[in-house]
């Protein structure tokens, strides 16, 4: 997941039909775009609709402006992995082959802008600001891979729920209060975890009083630090 983000003002995300502000975030991508004169075209996809596939040519690269989208794979079993959850401000697509190595979908109505990757990557064979925008990028998506890896690879259940809760927590919080585009079973699928097992953490956190819920998707987090602790 890239965390380059969008103009400094308040994007509103709907969730769950209401409309939930989030951060005021600064805009790296429309910097890019803008410093070197190139055009960025709006796209809105319905829930659950594909954006492009695993194996398509990667020949654009998109920016969420408001809801949300999920990148993922398929296993040969029928299992899905997602890889990452792509908020108003992220990034995504940028590849370093010729085509996609995950597939995007939609989490819920949303809308992207995209530009083309060879404009793109003319502009940074040419501008060094360009590139260097472009490689911080790259460099972002590759520490949210090590950290996924080692989240899949060494943690707990309940260190992997603790661990994406604190960073929803970051991302998403307004007055407190997480208000989460992505069901439970988009979680588990990204945690590596059951869907039931997902459930339990979760109970479990809110009978400790960590956290509580207001509505299907909205959590409290009540104790921050203790959470902390069980993110090892």
């Amino acid at each position: 997941m890239l965390t380059q983000t969008l103009k400094t003002q308040a994007i509103n995300t709907q969730i769950g039909g209401k409309i939930a502000p989030a951060h005021p975030v600064s805009d790296q991508f429309g910097a890019i775009t803008g410093h070197v004169g190139l055009v960025a075209t709006e796209f809105s996809y319905r829930k659950d609709e594909e954006i492009y596939g695993e194996d398509e040519p990667a020949e654009y690269v998109y920016q969420v402006v408001t809801g949300a989208v999920r990148s993922y794979k398929l296993l040969s079993d029928g299992r899905r992995q997602i890889g990452a959850f792509h908020l108003p401000g992220d990034v995504f697509g940028l590849e370093s082959g010729a085509t996609h190595r995950l597939a995007a979908e939609a989490i819920i109505d949303t809308t992207v802008r995209l530009v083309k990757r060879a404009s793109l990557e003319k502009a940074a064979g040419t501008d060094v600001q360009v590139a260097r925008k472009l490689w911080a990028m790259t460099a972002s998506e590759l520490r949210h891979a090590e950290d996924h890896m080692l989240l899949l690879g060494r943690k707990t259940a309940m260190e992997r729920v603790a661990t994406f809760l604190l960073e929803m927590d970051r991302r998403l919080a307004v007055a407190g209060m997480m208000a989460l585009p992505m069901c439970r079973r988009d979680i588990g699928d990204y945690l590596g975890l059951t869907l039931e097992t997902v459930s339990r953490a979760l109970s479990q956190l809110h009978t400790q009083g960590i956290l509580g819920f207001s509505g299907a998707r909205q959590i409290v987090l009540r104790n921050r630090q203790r959470l902390h602790n069980l993110d090892a």
